[in-house]
């Protein structure tokens, strides 16, 4: 298939591309969906991407795409994931009343997890490490796991929490190991999202419990901003979940799902606002949107309606 990816300048010598069967499903059964240029890229001019959808399963995903061993030259410096964040200290925590009301912040991501400390919890894609220091002053033994060196050493030295550097399989983490595994805007970036959950499933205590929050393909915000839409982010995000999709890859890998919901983030659509803004594109209603209390007002519309922007599913590994 010719997709706009081969159609774009040589990319540089070290890049590898390679065409992806369903992530889920298998098949090669897709139908292109959309396209979107880079809009963070590490050097040089955005390339190109295709998003696809499987005929057979609706997954969604970037295709082709830069192999695992590549990929990691397109996060550009100073990706802000990986910068270390404030945690919020002393902060009052929602109810989970409030939280379905608001809609953000997640319980999940404030500390209100189904399990209680004492107890293990691996963060996969722990970036700066903020979300292993709130857990930490909860009472939870805190690992956090990411494939960036820069992320690993500060959640380390900076902040003396256990860090391992990369994804899962990890030869240092045991079967049975921990009560939680959670990730947080991470599943979209793995080349194999089933294989890495199988993984966490094994890591988990029967009766543990996964925490995983992703971007949502069909929120309104995409409809809205269309390429432009912060949750895009191609080539870094592999695969483009919907709240059927996400439930579904979560019992390919055999957990009990108990939830999956939306949550908003007025920040992505003020960011998606101002993309859309300084592509030329987008009129009055993306420049409006570029303002915080319309932002806000957006996103909670959009998650009452049933359309967030990101989406978090909670299973577990039965007993």
């Amino acid at each position: 298939m010719q997709t706009s990816a081969s159609r774009s300048p040589a990319p540089p010598p070290a890049l590898t591309w390679e065409e992806t069967h369903c992530l889920l499903c298998g098949r090669d059964e897709a139908t292109p969906l959309a396209e979107a240029t880079d809009p963070t890229p590490a050097s040089g001019p955005g390339l190109r991407f295709a998003v696809v959808r499987c005929r057979h399963c609706s997954l969604t995903y970037t295709n082709p795409r830069p192999s695992a061993d590549t990929i990691g030259g397109f996060y550009p410096p100073g990706y802000a994931p990986h910068d270390p964040k404030a945690t919020d200290r002393g902060a009052g925590l929602p109810s989970r009343l409030q939280s379905r009301i608001l809609g953000h912040p997640c319980p999940e991501r404030r500390g209100l997890l189904p399990l209680k400390p004492p107890g293990r919890l691996l963060d996969f894609g722990c970036g700066g490490g903020s979300y292993l220091t709130r857990m930490a002053e909860l009472g939870w033994t805190v690992t956090g796991l990411d494939c960036s060196p820069d992320a690993v050493r500060t959640v380390r030295e900076k902040l003396g929490h256990a860090a391992h550097l990369g994804t899962l399989p990890h030869p240092d983490l045991a079967p049975g190991s921990f009560e939680v595994v959670t990730l947080w805007q991470a599943l979209e970036h793995v080349h194999k999202p089933v294989e890495v959950l199988r993984e966490a499933y094994k890591l988990l205590v029967p009766g543990g419990c996964l925490v995983a929050a992703v971007p949502n393909w069909d929120s309104y915000a995409r409809s809205w901003f269309g390429e432009h839409w912060f949750g895009m982010d191609l080539p870094r995000h592999l695969t483009h979940f919907t709240p059927a999709t996400l439930r579904t890859t979560l019992q390919a890998a055999g957990f009990r799902v108990s939830a999956v919901r939306g949550l908003t983030h007025a920040g992505w659509i003020r960011s998606s606002a101002r993309r859309t803004t300084a592509a030329g594109a987008g009129g009055s209603g993306a420049k409006l949107l570029r303002w915080r209390p319309l932002a806000r007002l957006a996103a909670w519309a959009a998650y009452a309606l049933g359309g967030a922007d990101c989406i978090v599913a909670v299973g577990e590994r039965p007993k």
